[in-house]
């Protein structure tokens, strides 16, 4: 039987390890493992992205709620929901506005969807979670609205800066179509900001990102058959100012070749190789309001952190 996640990761490693320079998409990070070390990343100290953004949605939650909603009673999809942790400060901010909230969570990972699916409705009762299991990149496919409502997509947590500008762009106008006028999209963007605060955020000092990195190559001996030595490669953060983003990078520290036996492919290395893991774009102050006008979105506010590390956009379709 055929089995198209695995299909899709095999294309996306044959892909990848054959490509000059070598790279891999970040979505692979999050097995079960990585998704693990991925929530205790966002508890870090070094980590400020989580809790700059959580601080918002405290502070804010109820603006953001009544300018997508308007008038009109509103239901909420999120994509890349994942444990819909800080989504919880909307849904409580939603339900004081009206009775009960639909909520949409969109995650290729089931069981994350349905562990969110739980602890929402029981922490918030007047919450109904439908959840999707898509994967929106490629197409987002959601169940229409009435005109009697408004819908709200959130894509919070920075996770459009996994995508070049051209991505997030072609992103954007998938999740437009699948809006109708007056409906909205929260975006959260992190922002530019001195190299001494981002380095150690994607290169933690207990090690936490770099296990969650090479947790990569776990995965693929596992799910591939492969024979990497994670231990022959090191994980490496560094910020490209030119092209103003974080990268994660996987370096060989010797000459090593690897055998992938899924895709009868052997990748060879010469010491000091990399694999390029991640990029996390971050935006300068008024650069994703352009993107969002230029995809079918009226930005209509934007809310920061008072020292300006985070943003948090709202968009209205037209």
């Amino acid at each position: 039987m055929k089995n198209p996640e695995l299909d899709k990761i095999a294309a996306a490693v044959r892909t990848g390890l054959t490509a000059s320079p070598r790279r891999l998409p970040p979505w692979l990070f999050y097995d079960e493992a990585g998704s693990r070390l991925f929530e205790q990343i966002t508890e870090l100290p070094e980590y400020y992205l989580t809790r700059t953004e959580r601080a918002i949605f405290q502070q804010h939650a109820p603006a953001m709620i009544a300018a997508a909603a308007q008038t009109k009673p509103l239901r909420i999809a999120e994509l890349g929901a994942g444990s819909a942790d800080k989504t919880r400060l909307l849904l409580a901010a939603a339900i004081e506005r009206q009775d009960a909230v639909l909520y949409e969570p969109v995650d290729v990972s089931a069981t994350a969807l349905q562990a969110a699916k739980t602890r929402i409705e029981a922490e918030l009762p007047s919450v109904r979670v439908a959840p999707l299991v898509e994967d929106y990149t490629r197409a987002l496919l959601l169940q229409p609205h009435s005109g009697e409502e408004r819908r709200l997509i959130l894509y919070i947590g920075s996770s459009i800066g996994n995508f070049d500008p051209d991505e997030a762009a072609a992103l954007l106008r998938q999740v437009r179509s699948a809006l109708a006028p007056g409906d909205s999209l929260l975006l959260g963007v992190d922002l530019v900001k001195a190299e001494s605060i981002l380095l150690p955020a994607y290169n933690d000092a207990a090690g936490i990102t770099a296990d969650f990195n090479l947790n990569l190559l776990v995965r693929l001996n596992r799910e591939l058959g492969a024979d990497f030595v994670p231990n022959n490669f090191a994980h490496r953060a560094l910020w490209n100012q030119q092209k103003s983003r974080m990268e994660m990078h996987l370096v060989s520290l010797v000459q090593q070749s690897v055998k992938i036996a899924a895709l009868g492919l052997i990748a060879d290395f010469t010491e000091g190789e990399s694999i390029h893991t991640e990029n996390s774009y971050k935006y300068r102050p008024g650069q994703a309001e352009e993107a969002l006008r230029s995809t079918g979105f009226a930005p209509e506010k934007t809310w920061t952190d008072k020292q300006g590390w985070f943003a948090v956009v709202l968009g209205q379709a037209f």
